[in-house]
């Protein structure tokens, strides 16, 4: 069991292993050479950044016993430069140094020795081998499934010592007719909305301190990076559906766009209410967020698709209309999102940004060696900046931590733009639903939209992380992140519609996260009111291993998991 919690002795000689967070290790330094010397390094994670000086190494007659090692982090492979002088904070490629080494084996936890030698090289050795981090999900996964078959054996005794004959048919009555309301109603959609928001617990609660699943520090596709915008995706797939609906039940288009608007206004308040939680210091008070940008889009996009949408579409008579009838159909909207991408590659590559070359989308600060520190975000950053002002944007972005950027907002009102295209293209997923007849003609068209998008995604990043005319970056929201993310979505719904709703594979036992789906909002903001108290969070000891930040993520998306199951078994569902 060691072996899949990360497990290491507490004292190793005479160092205190639990002093270390996760993924970090110690680092003794020792040098042999005959002056004073300098330690600098990078992490990988870090893209074209200048080497950032770690600490001077003193002269080997200087040098008296052994020196308290370095505390360092194994997320990402680490490169090392030992100058002969002082290069300041920064040192750059055209500086020669005595030597270079690059490790991409540290692990968390290990204890390893870097010595300079008296000719002026590296030696790397290592003193004590760090842990594996990944058997984590291995002993989490052991637990939760335990947890899991003792709940059912619970129940399942349950009803077999307190089931009588009257609760018996009552239940199977309250089946059948779930099974007919299920039947009208897209289980599919719901699931996908359910798993949005139970990943997005999942990562808000930390995710087990891994780094492919925490946001990216700027430009790439981590999990985390993937759920804010599948959830904005499938807002847009349900508005035509409950346009239409509403529609069919007499309401008129103006009380339909009223209704849109309030709802927007609630989300855009709750939101700042979340954003007051640390303070309701109005001068600093954040403006935009999460709730916010899906305020703004669902308002945009909801009003939009009402005044374009019929009440009565009519019915194509060739097989080649047929074909093409939910894009006819759409064709108001997609004018409109059109004219947005438009808007946007026009002001990211067109608007002046005092001091930064235009069209820049880096993360500022000591990226593309230091050369635009004050330019994150380039347009975007600018026009959030000038618009709501530095105390009213997010100070903490991910760039901040691994750039040294200044200030940034993610959810900021540029990136509304294309957020806004997002949803029309969930949107446009959704029409796909109502025109389109039987299933196959749905998956296929989604398929072909996916492939397509992914193919123009792909081509403007360069099939790469941080290359391409527009690299992937949630950040940003860029055109790339746009086209990645709705293929990816597009994908997965229509995975879970195939065997959901058309093979019920699941209609056996329920289908899973569609309780989740049908109160997202509560979780939402429940998770985000009550993320520091008991039951759902809690801490034991130092919590410094993936493992135990692995449980106690897991422990909180289970429990507002069984909140939703109890929600809907009181038959109480919330939406604003």
């Amino acid at each position: 069991m060691s072996l899949f919690v990360e497990y290491t002795e507490p004292k190793w000689r005479h160092l205190d292993m639990r002093a270390l967070s996760v993924d970090e290790f110690y680092l003794y330094l020792r040098s042999e050479f005959s002056s004073q010397t300098h330690l600098y390094s990078l992490s990988d994670e870090c893209y074209t950044c200048p080497y950032t000086k770690v600490k001077a190494l003193p002269a080997a007659d200087v040098a008296a016993g052994v020196a308290e090692p370095l505390r360092l982090s194994s997320a990402y492979s680490l490169n090392f430069k030992i100058f002969e002088h002082d290069q300041g904070h920064y040192a750059y490629d055209n500086v020669s140094s005595l030597c270079w080494l690059r490790r991409s084996d540290l692990q968390e936890f290990g204890v390893y020795n870097l010595t300079l030698q008296a000719n002026g090289t590296c030696a790397f050795a290592v003193d004590k081998p760090g842990v594996p981090i990944n058997y984590a999900f291995i002993a989490v996964f052991v637990l939760v499934a335990a947890l899991l078959i003792a709940l059912k054996l619970v129940s399942c005794a349950w009803r077999y010592y307190r089931y009588d004959e009257a609760t018996a048919a009552a239940d199977s009555i309250g089946e059948a007719a779930t099974k007919a309301t299920q039947r009208k109603r897209l289980r599919s959609l719901d699931t996908f909305r359910g798993l949005s928001i139970v990943l997005m617990i999942f990562v808000n609660s930390g995710g087990g301190g891994y780094a492919w699943i925490e946001h990216a520090a700027w430009n790439g596709l981590h999990l985390a990076d993937i759920v804010f915008p599948s959830f904005l995706w499938i807002m847009g797939v349900c508005i035509p559906l409950s346009v239409k609906s509403q529609l069919s039940r007499g309401s008129s288009k103006a009380r339909i766009c009223l209704r849109i608007l309030v709802r927007s206004i609630k989300l855009f308040v709750i939101g700042l209410c979340l954003n007051s939680m640390s303070g309701p210091n109005l001068e600093q008070l954040r403006v935009m967020g999460v709730l916010q940008r899906f305020g703004v889009a669902y308002l945009v996009v909801g009003v939009l698709h009402t005044l374009c949408c019929r009440r009565e579409p009519i019915s194509p008579q060739r097989s080649w209309q047929r074909a093409v009838h939910d894009v006819c159909l759409f064709s108001g909207e997609l004018a409109v999102l059109l004219a947005l991408v438009a808007t946007y590659l026009g002001l990211t590559f067109g608007l002046r940004v005092p001091g930064c070359p235009r069209g820049y989308l880096g993360p500022g600060g000591k990226h593309d060696y230091n050369a635009h520190p004050k330019c994150i975000g380039g347009a975007a950053g600018y026009a959030d900046l000038q618009v709501l002002g530095n105390a009213h944007i997010y100070q903490h972005p991910t760039a901040k931590y691994v750039y040294d950027s200044t200030a940034f907002d993610p959810e900021g009102i540029f990136g509304c733009i294309l957020s806004v295209v997002q949803v029309l293209l969930g949107a446009f997923a959704g029409v796909t639903l109502l025109v389109h007849p039987n299933y196959q003609s749905r998956i296929r068209r989604w398929t072909l939209l996916a492939i397509l998008l992914g193919l123009i995604g792909g081509a403007l990043c360069g099939f790469s992380r941080e290359g391409g005319a527009i690299p992937v970056n949630k950040n940003l929201w860029s055109l790339s992140f746009v086209c990645v993310t709705v293929s990816l979505a597009l994908v997965i719904l229509s995975l879970m519609y195939y065997f959901i709703d058309v093979r019920e594979t699941w209609s056996w036992s329920g289908y899973p996260f569609t309780e989740c789906g049908m109160n997202a909002i509560v979780m939402y903001v429940g998770h985000s009111v009550l993320h520091k108290m008991l039951p759902w969070h809690w801490r034991i000891g130092e919590m410094n291993t993936h493992f135990m930040l692995l449980l106690e993520a897991t422990w909180n998306t289970l429990v507002w998991v069984g909140i939703a199951l109890y929600l809907d078994a009181q038959e109480f569902y919330y939406s604003v």
